[in-house]
């Protein structure tokens, strides 16, 4: 009978200027070496959805680690409370960000059963964060799920402070798997193509994926938007992609 005991929790790790944050995780206990995921949580928060996909990542085999990015602004508060915060102050800023993926990227590789490899994921404002994670962080592997703003600028009144990320493209150092909604609007079809088109100029390593019938947070179990065939079907392509780069 194969064991397969998985420990979730919430802990403190050291993100950006060594400040303490909240962090979820969840890991397999049966001591087998394996690596570990970032789990980048959307805009509406480090909520109840987002720890049941770092819990899922553990059930595939990986230490996984999701951390609470509005820490600092509204600790304890509940998560949409918590979004809202953050919200009204233009986001995460993105050096403050890396400061935190790196802090959970040490914190994987910490652990004794670590292999040493580390992915990030992410969706929705997640999605652009982990595009950023495979440009400034040390990962083996970086998942874009429909982020928005990685190429082309937020429209007038969007309450995120987000720059785009085409002109850091070219140190983008990790794989990219990317996947997308063919009636998204952010990102549309056209930054799909726009983002793909940079990577092929600079020999960067990646795959997408595009889903007919499918918009913006497809994944999202628990929203109008979830279409099950495309969400099927992504989590057997990120399945394949990080069984690739972060297998030992």
């Amino acid at each position: 009978m194969q064991y397969d005991a998985v420990l979730a929790e919430t802990i403190g790790i050291r993100g950006h200027g060594d400040d303490e944050i909240e962090a979820y995780t969840a890991r397999p206990m049966d001591g087998a070496p394996r690596g570990g995921m970032i789990v980048i949580h959307h805009m509406p928060g480090y909520d109840a959805a987002t720890k049941e996909i770092t819990r899922r990542f553990a059930t595939m085999g990986y230490h996984a680690i999701c951390p609470n990015l509005y820490t600092r602004e509204a600790p304890g508060a509940d998560p949409d409370d918590a979004a809202a915060t953050a919200r009204a102050q233009g986001g995460v800023p993105d050096e403050r960000f890396v400061g935190d993926a790196a802090g959970a990227a040490r914190w994987l590789r910490s652990l004794p059963t670590s292999n040493g490899k580390v992915g990030a994921i992410g969706f929705c404002s997640g999605g652009r964060q982990a595009v950023l994670t495979g440009i400034a962080v040390d990962v083996q592997a970086a998942i874009d799920c429909y982020g928005a703003f990685v190429v082309g600028t937020p429209p007038e009144g969007f309450p995120l402070q987000v720059q785009p990320l085409a002109d850091r493209i070219p140190e983008l150092s990790a794989p990219l798997l990317g996947l997308f909604g063919n009636e998204d609007s952010y990102p549309s079809p056209d930054q799909v193509d726009e983002l793909e088109k940079l990577l092929q100029e600079n020999g960067k390593p990646y795959e997408f994926h595009r889903y007919d019938d499918a918009g913006h947070a497809f994944f999202s179990v628990d929203r109008p938007a979830y279409r099950v065939a495309a969400a099927v079907d992504g989590w057997e392509k990120i399945r394949d992609f990080l069984a690739r780069h972060l297998g030992d």
